[in-house]
């Protein structure tokens, strides 16, 4: 297929350079400064058949002319391996503010072996999709070639890592294989493109903070190639790449797009620690190509990546061994408000939280520089439950819908407050003015901030920020100023409604503007309302919701002013639907909600019992949740309420799992004489590793014999061992890998990696050598054989784009001390992929290859053990128990499994659900130890296999110990979910 073109071009007179994607291909279109007044925000999108336009100035994204802040975050679908449940993601995102979703697809998640691609089940890259425009989200797309994301090879498939070629350059071998990479990709993203009105794929990432050989023609030629290659496969949305920092890489121009003039923005990412200072990458930063935005002036600022939390390590050296709660409380509300509102006032209006959901880095599918969870700190967390973090998301969220002024800002004249950092910007299609005021400082700020015509008080806490506004449009009346920060402005009914928020007991002070003194009445909490010289001044102490309906005053359309502290604020649920606006106030989350002549239909979820509110359109009477009729009054809000409380979650029984577990050990590839001729011989002669093979030694690595994931088993065969002191077994293995070794079935012992200390914690590949002393009676010139167990702990990534994630994973060299036997080498890795779970879910362990794994397996002749255990060996121990659970239908509860022991045991646990790998844990280093187990993976109404693969050293008791199901959050209401 040829590369369409589209014609792009300035408007005399401006700096701004216009886009317009979609429509006919002949379609000529740009958008400049000052030509797009401010205006309502596009509708939601959807799947809706409809050609759309997709353009952008230095101030926003236009979607059909219509200024777009495009408010995001990340979600990774394959982190969470249950399709049902990336539907409750996406409306809780949708419901707390975000107006776009952005994905990796990876591409070592999707493709096995060179030529094999897999889309369905908890791959299907196409249902993902078509749920993300059924919830009305933007879908930014990033399927690489190359991601990051701490996935393992940065995303590049283990059989990359055999191949000839230097990855992330124009190196032609390496383009074919991407080529086909994103013709499978790109054949499923051509079906949801927002142009076209087959889906909502609003953006398209090529590549990933690709920093190197940015001025040569190995990386020039390879971004251009990617771009036409995506423009070949009819992708015609705006392309970006995510700039790693801020250094100007990247921008328009910098590499041949093929005379496609004006389809590409500059994006750049960042993750600013808490402990420093909010930096400005815009309007009030230091310009220039490390400025941030202002490397490429004519396109809206954009960060792909913006630190929605920080991943942890191994050890949990980074968070005191806290693990992601740690993260949290680093990476708070307050910073939230501090951060993101610091990138408002600069230009950013393309803002992309990473991440939003962290979720589960299941399997072997996490890089070596982290462990099972990818909590994050996120947002939302692992266990899908939502965070006060979300406080600051939803408010922002909603504001960026529903007051349009902030699509369009200049930096304003220099003001000043006592003790804060002042951003003041104004908007001049409306007048409006904004500012962002910033407490940097240890101790709460309070003093005055001059705004027009009066000097407004102002209260900050320690180390937070929030966002003010004067002159700004409350639907019919204008806002003179407030205290309060503005979340949203709409229309319902006979009225218009205006909430402003704060935290909780703060005193605030709000004016409208009235051309008369207008009736005011204090519906709910206390106000102090005064009118003088055209202004109506409300003075309210923010707690729960304080309800101020102002009429009259030279406006025919009553205004209800609604003040609320944060945790109200996110119990008030805005909505768009065909027949008008909808408020919903009251449960924990809003899912859908519909209007059907006289009646509104609500979904959503409780967690304890509430009362249920409803603004909506003229003529609604009548109000469902959840599928049941409910009955409600009228109030002197203008709403709609339920007489009685909605019901809250019932209790989740969980049971205990000391008894009924069998047990069975296994390792039996280290004695003697097991059968290894069905092994691959290690006759391999050259390696396209970064490794060097070392000089008279065989080729061992085991990715040139197709075993990519999990564990690897060496099998070598010699004699002539008289004389044989010690043998020497040099190995390359990921962040916390370990090699295990037996002579002639007796264990010679275990080497571990060290824990990664702060020098070492970004190190995603380790090389040592294990001596281990030959036993005296082994020293004989008959027949041995040697047996090592290698854990790999996956690639490395390749951030640097030097083929990193090739660096050896295995046994790289063996020698004996005292003789030099001639020894022959058979090696066996995982079996071949799961065609359900993927090539991720399996290693090299006996049980594995056996199915040891799986709820079918026959293990009633394993010894029938409790917990908890007290082993004492060098390999591997398998335990099986089976649970049920019987969780109301109408509950989503959120279940994990935790395992805690005596820290001093040296043992690791991979962890099987049903069959599905879901991570690995290490008793000695830690820090995690509750599992995230997905619904769907786990049956809340069935039976369901649990089998816990033991691995020790032999050094000192292993487990597991106390093993137990933990409730991570329940709600009633949830979504709907398919057993995977």
């Amino acid at each position: 297929m040829g590369l369409s073109r589209r014609t792009f071009s300035a408007l005399a007179g401006t700096t701004a350079l216009g886009l317009a994607l979609g429509g006919s291909a002949a379609a000529s279109c740009a958008y400049a400064a000052h030509t797009v007044p401010t205006g309502p925000a596009p509708a939601p999108p959807g799947a809706d058949g409809r050609r759309h336009t997709i353009g952008y100035d230095p101030y926003s994204l236009l979607v059909d002319g219509r200024r777009l802040v495009v408010w995001s975050g990340e979600l990774h679908p394959c982190r969470l391996p249950s399709p049902s449940l990336w539907r409750d993601v996406l409306q809780k995102m949708r419901a707390h503010g975000y107006n776009t979703v952005s994905i990796y697809v990876p591409w070592n998640y999707h493709s096995p072996a060179p030529g094999h691609y897999d889309f369905t089940g908890v791959r299907d890259l196409d249902l993902f999709l078509r749920m993300a425009a059924e919830t009305g989200l933007y879908v930014i797309l990033r399927p690489g070639p190359y991601c990051n994301a701490e996935i393992d090879g940065g995303g590049f498939p283990g059989w990359l890592t055999a191949t000839e070629g230097i990855a992330r350059t124009a190196d032609p071998t390496y383009l074919s294989h991407v080529d086909e990479w994103l013709t499978q990709v790109n054949r499923i993203v051509a079906r949801h493109l927002l142009t076209d009105g087959g889906g909502t794929v609003l953006l398209y990432q090529i590549e990933n903070e690709y920093d190197s050989h940015v001025t040569e023609p190995a990386g020039r030629d390879y971004m251009a190639h990617l771009y036409k290659k995506v423009r070949a496969d009819g992708v015609d949305v705006p392309l970006f790449h995510n700039d790693k920092s801020r250094n100007g890489y990247w921008i328009p121009g910098s590499f041949d797009t093929g005379g496609d003039d004006g389809g590409w923005l500059y994006g750049f990412d960042g993750y600013p620690s808490p402990s420093l200072t909010p930096p400005d990458w815009g309007h009030f930063g230091i310009g220039g190509l490390k400025g941030g935005a202002t490397a490429s002036p004519r396109t809206p600022g954009l960060i792909p990546e913006f630190g929605g939390g920080w991943f942890d390590p191994w050890g949990g050296v980074w968070f005191g061994k806290k693990g992601y709660a740690e993260s949290r409380r680093q990476r708070d509300a307050a910073y939230e408000r501090r951060f993101y509102l610091t990138n408002l006032a600069n230009g950013i209006t393309l803002h992309s939280v990473y991440m939003t959901f962290g979720g589960t880095s299941w399997g072997w599918l996490p890089a070596p520089v982290v462990y099972t969870s990818y909590d994050y700190g996120a947002a939302i967390d692992e266990g899908r439950q939502p965070t006060s973090k979300l406080i600051p998301m939803h408010q922002i969220g909603q504001l960026l819908r529903y007051v349009p002024d902030f699509a369009k800002l200049d930096r304003a004249a220099d003001v000043t407050a006592d003790g804060l950092k002042v951003y003041h910007l104004t908007n001049a299609d409306t007048g409006a003015h904004v500012y962002v005021v910033r407490n940097d400082g240890t101790a709460p700020v309070t003093t005055t901030l001059p705004v027009p015509g009066a000097g407004l008080p102002v209260a900050v806490p320690p180390q937070d920020a929030r966002l003010l506004a004067a002159g700004l449009r409350l639907g019919r009346r204008t806002l003179g100023y407030s205290s309060a920060q503005p979340m949203l402005a709409l229309t319902a009914g006979r009225q218009d409604l205006a909430v402003l928020t704060g935290r909780p007991g703060e005193a605030t002070v709000t004016a409208l503007e009235c051309a008369s003194r207008p009736s005011v009445t204090v519906l709910e909490g206390a106000a102090e309302c005064s009118y003088a010289d055209g202004l109506l001044r409300v003075e309210a102490e923010l707690g729960g919701l304080t309800r101020v309906l102002v009429s009259g005053g030279g406006t025919p359309t009553p205004l209800l002013l609604l003040l609320a502290d944060d945790e109200t604020s996110v119990r008030l649920w805005p909505r768009d639907t065909p027949s008008g606006p909808v408020l919903v106030y009251g449960p924990a989350l809003l899912r859908t909600a519909a209007v059907d002549g006289a009646a509104i239909h609500l979904t959503g979820d409780t967690v304890q019992a509430t009362g249920l509110e409803v603004w909506g359109p003229r003529g609604a009477g009548h109000v469902t949740w959840n599928g049941r009729q409910l009955t409600t009054g009228t109030t002197a809000s203008g709403s709609l309420r339920s007489t009685h409380p909605l019901a809250g979650a019932g209790a989740v029984a969980l049971p205990a799992l000391q008894g009924g577990w069998r047990r069975k050990t296994e390792n039996p590839e280290s004695a003697p004489d097991f059968d290894d001729s069905a092994w691959k011989a290690a006759d391999a002669t050259t390696s396209y590793s970064t490794t060097p093979v070392p000089d008279g030694q065989p080729l061992l690595f085991a990715d040139d014999y197709g075993f990519h994931y999990g564990d690897v088993w060496y099998r070598g065969h010699f004699a002539g061992a008289s004389g044989a002191r010690s043998v020497s077994l040099a190995y390359s293995t990921g962040t916390q890998g370990l090699l295990m070794a037996w002579l002639d079935g007796r264990p010679l012992g275990t080497h571990r990696m060290p824990v990664p200390d702060n020098k070492s914690v970004r190190q995603g590949s380790w090389a040592d050598t294990a001596v281990f002393d030959v036993p005296e009676a082994l020293r004989t010139d008959g027949a041995h054989v040697l047996s090592v167990l290698v854990r790999r702990m996956q690639h490395d990534q390749d951030g640097k784009a030097q083929d990193t994630h090739k660096v050896a994973r295995g046994l790289t060299g063996v020698t004996f001390e005292g003789a030099a036997p001639k020894v022959s080498w058979r090696l066996q890795g995982e079996a071949a992929p799961d065609p359900v779970r993927g090539p991720q879910n399996n290693g090299g362990l006996y049980g594995e290859r056996q199915g040891w794994h799986l709820p079918g397996h026959a293990d009633g002749d394993w010894q029938t053990v409790r917990l908890p255990r007290a082993d004492r060996r060098q390999g591997v121990t398998w335990y099986r128990t089976g649970f049920r659970l019987a969780v109301d239908a109408a509950t989503d509860a959120s279940i994990g499994l935790t395992l805690e022991d005596d820290p001093t045991r040296a043992y690791r646990v991979q962890i099987f659900l049903n069959g599905w790998n879901m991570g690995q844990y290490i008793n000695d280093v830690g820090p995690q130890h509750t599992f995230a187990l997905p619904n769907g993976i786990l049956r809340t109404r069935d039976l369901n296999t649990l089998a816990l693969a033991v691995l020790s050293d032999g050094t000192t008791p292993a487990g597991p110990s106390e093993v137990r199901l933990v409730l991570l959050g329940a709600a009633a209401g949830g979504v709907p979910v398919t057993p995977v």
